[in-house]
């Protein structure tokens, strides 16, 4: 595990770069814009040309070591990856908030597999209680001491990247050398360049927190409409962040299906835009972009099934000291921490779809319709939903049924507690 005491990462200033390195920084651009899973050849994620490269940052002494003494593709036990979702308003899109600091609004651990079959995307609640290592924060060089107990979306203040990374590997027991962040800008531009992406409701979604106003159906989702039905929390299920969780989820695995079926990352054109929106807004871990690091980043996901690529919650029970906190339930994160740490090929086969999604009616899709901030007129009604009984802010409450599912004889099922769906599982947001 990685020491308590941190070194601050560094931003590195531009470089001269040969061509060839540019392109290299584009695969893991794509690949991390479609959370590392293009499903497409090296060759096609290398034709898009950009002269800039990402602005980096350093983890500890660690990680840093294994990210550039390993072969991606060969670490023992796969290759774990931190992808982090940034609240901060400063210079963002069209806000005039000026948020002092930044907090990790979404947290995502994605656990490739050895053997390059299966991927994990294990999302951690911001409002999780969890013990956060001393860190140091970049930008001010303030030491904040250990903790604990504090809230899991204090840790990018904290000490920034490395320090969400630090949280996380005490978590849950595994190595994370490599890791990427991104703004709202990023999801607003990403989204645009993949023109949109349909996504279905099972019950009208209106907040008027973000804006958003999706009457039930299938709706084309880009820009800023993305962005708030990804942000989305008091709209969907029980309004808590368990429930925006499993609408996050709804919402990336239609990306996925979008990607690898239509073969998005193979048009140039598209390419291009995906990978210049993920480059101008992301940072990346100095030891994820290095082109031996991308090019076998990219042919280990090459061609993987939807199917194995699984988004699961990190297992959280009631705080009892607030109700509106959660803390890790031991029990089942054991399981679930012991099961990544041994790259044991898992499944969902018992387990619900989260508070806020439920199973598609229509297996088949829907047609698009069209969305908008202010309000808007869905496609293909869908039938009515029967979501859980909303219960506290974060709280557990009785998750949705069980959606059917075959299980796969070669994976061993995860505790049917641990909510969560496959990228291939078609599923819907439920609006409250």
């Amino acid at each position: 595990m990685p020491d308590a005491t941190r070194r601050p990462f560094a931003r590195h200033g531009k470089q001269a770069r040969r061509r060839s390195w540019t392109t290299l920084v584009t695969v893991v651009a794509s690949a991390l814009a479609v959370l590392l899973v293009s499903g497409t050849s090296v060759a096609a994620i290398a034709g898009a040309q950009l002269a800039a490269a990402p602005e980096t940052v350093e983890l500890s002494t660690d990680d840093q070591s294994t990210a550039r003494t390993a072969d991606i593709t060969a670490i023992d036990g796969g290759a774990n990856i931190l992808l982090i979702g940034s609240d901060t308003r400063v210079g963002q899109f069209d806000s005039d908030e000026d948020v002092e600091g930044a907090r990790n609004d979404v947290t995502m651990l994605v656990h490739i597999s050895q053997d390059h079959q299966q991927l994990t995307a294990v999302s951690f609640p911001r409002d999780l209680m969890v013990p956060i290592p001393a860190c140091t924060n970049p930008a001010t060089g303030t030491t904040y001491p250990a903790a604990t107990a504090a809230m899991f979306n204090t840790a990018l203040g904290n000490g920034g990247v490395s320090c969400v990374v630090d949280t996380v590997e005490n978590l849950t027991g595994l190595s994370i050398p490599y890791a990427g962040l991104i703004t709202f800008d990023g999801v607003i531009e990403m989204s645009n360049a993949l023109g949109g992406v349909d996504v279905c409701v099972a019950e009208p979604i209106d907040d008027t927190f973000t804006g958003l106003h999706l009457t039930a159906g299938s709706h084309s989702l880009e820009g800023a409409d993305a962005l708030a039905f990804l942000r989305t929390r008091h709209g969907v299920g029980d309004g808590s962040d368990l429930a925006r969780i499993s609408s996050q989820q709804v919402f990336l695995s239609a990306l996925l299906r979008k990607v690898t079926a239509e073969g998005t990352l193979s048009e140039p054109v598209t390419l291009y835009k995906l990978a210049g929106a993920a480059l101008s807004n992301m940072t990346l871990s100095d030891g994820l972009a290095r082109p031996r690091t991308l090019v076998a980043l990219a042919s280990a996901l090459r061609g993987m099934s939807t199917a194995n690529m699984l988004f699961v919650q990190y297992p959280v029970a009631d705080d009892p000291a607030d109700k509106a906190r959660v803390i890790v339930d031991q029990e089942t994160a054991h399981t679930l921490n012991v099961a990544l740490q041994n790259d044991v090929r898992s499944s969902l086969s018992d387990s619900s779809t989260g508070r806020a999604s439920e199973e598609s009616p229509s297996r088949g899709g829907t047609s698009s319709g069209s969305s908008g901030a202010a309000g808007s007129s869905g496609g293909t009604e869908a039938p009515s939903a029967d979501p859980s009984t909303p219960g506290a802010a974060t709280g557990s409450t009785a998750p949705t049924p069980s959606t059917t599912r075959t299980p796969t004889a070669t994976a061993t099922p995860l505790p049917s507690s641990i909510t969560g769906q496959s990228a291939s599982e078609r599923t819907c947001s439920v609006g409250n």
